[in-house]
């Protein structure tokens, strides 16, 4: 049998994943805090019929051999973590971080995920969490009677109460960094989890030890541009019909080679 059709289909199955990966993108361009991934690929192994360098004759080489490759395949899903354009939005709970670091949130089993989203609710009993009820670590209560709430660049949270002139601190946002942050395991709702590609957490005061800053009443969007999206949905699309046609291009030898007497 052709080679090539094995090998042509190994290239629709990797356009297809690269296909599913820029979906993905495209459908989250408007998520807070969301990073585009990346396919990259890696060729098969190949089968080789002469060696490089292989004696053609008495006082002569091959000079590259015959090396027919067998295909490709997915090697890798890559994290960009670029950091996305600020859309303004004056809530007070609205926090962007400006630079390297995630913020550490607690999940109900008890574990700590990492996100970038910074859209902040306060929940009924004034605690900081995200829009999943996931608690802020550390927690930061805000009181009933709070008129206003301030976060500055290097996270400190201060209210302020009725008529009191100086804000009152009631907390201090920490955020967390990783050696290898495209290491780090997606689960869905803006979260990740640390992996043994990430490295351990490396908690800092915002703006300290190479993690950015903070600013309130606004959000970092998505990292997506989808004009170049488009532009790889399109390179996908075509090489995918290559691949197509290099089976039927086969199928058709096949066929030649069956009819012959």
């Amino acid at each position: 049998m052709l080679k090539s059709l094995n090998t042509a289909a190994t290239g629709m199955k990797a356009q297809q994943t690269n296909m599913d990966v820029i979906a993905n993108n495209l459908a989250n361009a408007s998520t807070v805090g969301f990073k585009k991934s990346r396919a990259e690929f890696e060729d098969l192994m190949y089968q080789t019929e002469k060696e490089p360098g292989a004696a053609t004759g008495a006082n002569s080489t091959s000079p590259t051999g015959v090396q027919v490759g067998l295909g490709v395949k997915t090697s890798a899903v890559q994290k960009d973590f670029e950091q996305g354009s600020t859309k303004i939005t004056k809530n007070a709970l609205d926090v962007e971080i400006q630079g390297a670091g995630f913020f550490p949130v607690q999940l109900p089993n008890g574990q700590i995920a990492y996100t970038r989203d910074g859209a902040f609710k306060k929940g009924a009993d004034g605690r900081i969490q995200d829009k999943n009820g996931n608690l802020l670590q550390p927690e930061i209560v805000i009181p009933p009677n709070a008129t206003g709430v301030e976060i500055s660049g290097n996270g400190q949270v201060a209210i302020s109460v009725d008529l009191q002139t100086v804000p009152q601190v009631i907390g201090q946002i920490q955020l967390v960094n990783f050696v290898n942050p495209a290491g780090l395991r997606s689960m869905g709702q803006n979260l990740f989890l640390p992996s043994g590609s990430s490295g351990l957490p490396q908690q800092s005061v915002p703006g300290e030890n190479g993690v950015g800053s903070l600013a309130q009443g606004q959000l970092e969007t998505s990292n997506v541009n989808i004009v170049d999206e488009m532009v790889n949905m399109i390179t996908a699309q075509r090489s995918y019909e290559t691949n197509s046609k290099v089976i039927q291009a086969s199928d058709q030898m096949l066929q030649a080679i069956n009819a012959l007497r």
